[in-house]
Parts: structure tokens; sequence; C-alpha cells
């Protein structure tokens, strides 16, 4: 009889334990991570309010989560912007200006937003573009720059993922291409790759491009995470809607191109200072656009062309938003998805035409606000938006405090929080920004570094000259101030007005006062 008795408790022992490794939502106690980064993708989003976007799967992510509805890039270019988020420090501390610049060369004891979620026991694991293109990091995951088996070529390991077309034709000359330009200079971004047409709609299933294999290869490693009993942290970073704009055809023909409304700014806003905007140096790499002028000069892009590339922007979000909702199905399939916190952001915003205009690299709104939502375990008030002020570097403490962890001390954003709990609150009273301005890509062939303060009434900017050897600004240059409820597209630069002589001087000391006087203030 006892060694009936036994046996049983044995085979029901060996049960639970085959039950709870079945179950990983049952196992584990902290949350899973999936933070979901999107290249170059503004507010362009049915979840904002945008009539045009396709993207049921983001909308829906936003009506389960919430909706950040003003929230800053610390830069707007893609490697200063990472670098700031993913260690939770902002430009100046990171030293990370533009992108070129490399945050591990600057200082190898920084520790990363994955590295510091590791020493509290999460698998740390990176798909994609999460850090730049080709700086993966690997210091900073468990599994680093994982990639579908097809990419794996020796000869593309430096090639970005955002430079794949499907044509042959293409490809057989970007390879001519390529060679041509190493030949000229052996070191070059995307590794020479990023030539071709600036847009493609091939009629092929979702994994033929790039981030479709990614989202395989992501489903695949999520299997194999839900088996364990370790919580994860997974960056799954997407190429698109990075140029070029390539997709598979059914989500162009998802668009009617005539009934997409052309940028409502077209211009470059009244008295603005002469190196305000960028050259579209990223646009010049691509078939066709080799001539085109600098926004700041009488060159104007046609509407027909015009209306191609927006067209291929909403068709790539379009990609996006649906390989997205694959992937959420895989989760719910699997059983983790109500265990996993979800982050979905854009590392800054992109022009559409605007300000006369193709790519990013301002000081501008339209490159600086980017969508944030997430959506978490046991989190209350889903569904809603907020308009309070948030910024990019509130992810690190706002996830440290969602899952439970310490929050570093040094992190130099806000969890945001007591936000979510609360969306009715007040919140921070201004988000800063900043943009390095080169002498290769300025009108004026000078250089420049621009500080941005946004508060819910004004965009305020100055501009100062900049010593790139000792990243110290020199004497002031120029200010821009814009009305945001009056002139949200920032059409004109107002600073000069004498009646506003006081509101530039306030925000000029604000602007000087910094982030630290600007964060939320305790509640009563």
């Amino acid at each position: 009889m006892n060694i009936k008795r036994t046996s049983f408790w044995l085979m029901t022992l060996s049960l639970l334990l085959v039950f709870s490794c079945n179950n990983p939502e049952k196992n584990i106690a902290k949350p899973n991570i999936l933070f979901i980064s999107i290249d170059d993708l503004r507010p362009t989003l049915g979840a904002y309010g945008d009539t045009t976007a396709i993207t049921p799967t983001i909308d829906q992510i936003a009506a389960e989560g919430m909706t950040f509805r003003q929230t800053f890039a610390q830069v707007a270019v893609c490697a200063p912007s990472r670098a700031s988020l993913m260690t939770g420090l902002r430009p100046d501390s990171t030293r990370v200006w533009h992108l070129g610049d490399k945050f591990r060369e600057i200082n190898p004891a920084t520790v990363t937003m994955p590295q510091y979620f590791s020493k509290f026991g999460y698998h740390t694991v990176n798909l994609g573009k999460i850090f730049h293109n080709y700086m993966p990091d690997s210091i900073s995951w468990d599994e680093p720059d994982l990639r579908p088996a097809q990419y794996l070529r020796p000869d593309w390991l430096k090639r970005d993922g955002e430079t794949f077309y499907i044509s042959e034709e293409v490809n057989r000359s970007q390879a001519i291409k390529r060679d041509s330009l190493l030949a000229l200079r052996p070191v070059r971004y995307a590794d020479g790759w990023n030539t071709g047409p600036a847009w493609e709609a091939a009629e092929v299933h979702d994994t033929m491009y790039y981030d479709g294999a990614q989202t395989e290869l992501a489903k695949k490693v999520l299997t194999r995470l839900a088996k364990t009993d370790t919580p994860f942290y997974m960056g799954l970073g997407y190429f698109r809607p990075h140029l070029p704009f390539t997709a598979p055809k059914k989500y162009w023909d998802l668009y009617d191109p005539e009934k997409i409304p052309l940028a409502p700014n077209p211009n470059v806003p009244e008295n603005a200072p002469i190196y305000t905007m960028n050259s579209m140096y990223e646009l010049r790499h691509y078939d066709g656009f080799n001539n085109i002028g600098h926004p700041q000069s009488s060159y104007r892009m046609s509407k027909d062309t015009a209306r191609i590339l927006k067209h291929g922007y909403y068709a790539s979000v379009s990609y996006i938003d649906a390989l997205i909702g694959n992937l959420i199905r895989h989760m719910k399939d699997i059983g983790i998805y109500e265990n996993t916190i979800i982050v979905i952001f854009g590392d800054h915003g992109w022009k559409l035409g605007d300000h006369n205009s193709w790519g990013k690299m301002t000081n501008y709104n339209i490159d600086l606000q980017v969508p944030m939502i997430i959506r978490y375990p046991n989190q209350e008030n889903r569904g809603d938006q907020t308009f309070e002020i948030t910024e990019l570097i509130d992810l690190f403490p706002s996830l440290c405090e969602i899952a439970g962890i310490e929050v570093p001390d040094y992190l130099q954003g806000s969890s945001f929080v007591p936000l979510v709990k609360n969306p009715k609150r007040k919140w921070k009273e201004a988000a800063f920004s900043q943009f390095h301005r080169r002498p290769k890509h300025a009108a004026d062939g000078k250089r420049y570094m621009g500080y941005s303060m946004n508060t819910h009434k004004y965009h305020y900017i100055e501009w100062y000259t900049w010593d790139p050897k000792t990243g110290t600004r020199g004497e002031f240059n120029h200010s821009e101030l814009y009305d945001r409820e009056n002139d949200p597209y920032e059409t004109i630069n107002i600073a000069a007005e004498q009646s506003l002589n006081n509101v530039v001087k306030e925000l000029s000391e604000q602007l000087a006062a910094g982030w630290r006087n600007a964060k939320p203030k305790p509640t009563e």
C-alpha cells in the first residue's frame, strides 16, 4: 500500500511539473517584454487620428493599452535617438549626436536597458533594428542580432535589412553600384547596399521581404522562450517604413493614391534660419533622386512623385501592422500574450513633403513627435489616451516599474506609470530634444547645435555654434518659436515678434533650466 501511495504521489508530481512547463503564464512571476521599434514611424496610425492609415493591429493594441499622443524623441535621427532611449541618458550625456557616433566606443561601460533587465533574471534577445543597423551591440543581449537564415550570407552581415529588393534586375544593379562605391571608400553606410529605387510593390508573400522573414523567426524564438520558466525581453526592430518603401503589392492596393492627402505644410517655415533644414541626403541615394535640391532652395518635387512616395510610406506602415498582427496571434496561440508587456514606438518622425522635405533630421515636430503605445498585464485604464507630454527617454524607467524591478537613479527620464494609472493628472512641463547640423548638410555650410523644447503651448528652439571635438556649444545664433495651438504645422517662426519678447525670454530661461526642472510634480 505504501509503495502504491508513493507511486501515486510521484506520478502526480510529474504531471504537475509537465503542466507547469507547458503553461509558462502560470509559472513566470515577472512579465515578459516585447519591445517593438518601428523605424521612421511618425504617428501615421488610426489610433493617432490619421484617417488615411490602415493599421488595425496597432489600433487594437492601443484600445487595450495606453496611447501617448504627445511623445517626443530626443533626436530626430536613428543612432542618437536609440542610444538615448536604450541607455536612459540624454544626448549630451551619451555624446551620441549623429549617425556615426557609437555609444559603446564613447563609453564602453554603458549599461543598456536589456543589460539591466538581464541582471534581474530576464533572458534578452534581439532581432532587427533596436540600436542602429550596423551597431547591434552584442554586449547588450544574451542572444544578439538574430537573423533569418536566408540573410546570413557572409557578404551580407554588414548589410541592413531595409536594403533588400525582390527584383533580380535591381539586385544586380545594386551589386554593381556597391562595388564602385566601395572602390572609392571601403567603409560605407549599409556597407554600400543602400542604392536602388525608392519604392517597390512586388506581388509576393509577406515573408519574402526582410521584415516578414524576421517576423517568422520571431515567432519561432517566442515558441522556444515560452517553454522556459525565465521571463524574456525581446527587442524586435522593424525596418519599414524606412526608405526604400518596399512592401508586398497587396498593402499598396489598400490605398487609393488620389485620396492620400499631400503635406499640409509644404514650405520651409517663414523666418527660419538658413541652417534649420537637412539636405535630404538620405533620399538622394535612391534612383532618380540624386540631383534633388536642398529644401531651402528653389527645388520643388512634382506632385506625382510626392504622391508615390507618400503612398509607399503608408503601404509600408500597413505591412508592418499586418506583421505585428501575425505575431500577436501567435503569442495568443502559445499562451504568452496576457503575461507580456508590449511596447510599440517610433524612433523619430519623418517628413512626407512637409517643409519641402523628405526624411528626418530637423528640430521640427514633424520629425520629433512619435507614437508610443503600451499594453501590460493588470494594466489600469485600458484604452485611454493622454495628451500630457512624454519622451522616449521615459521608456527605460517605466518598463522597470511595470516589471517590478528597481529603477536606476541615474536615468534621465521619468516613469510614466503614474500617468497610466491616472491619465487626467498633470505631467511634464516640457520635452527636450536637439539636433547637430553638420556643415555638409547645412545650407550655409556651417556647424550648429539646435536645442529644442516643447511645452503644451509653444515649441522653442535655440541654435548655437558647436565644437564637435569638445562637445560644447559656442555663441548663440538664432531662435525659433512656434505657436503649437494656432500653428500646429509650424509654418511661421514668430520669435522676432516684439509682442512675444517676454514669452521668448521666459522660454529661453526654461530651456536653460533643462529637463530636471520640467519633471512631473508629485500629486498633492
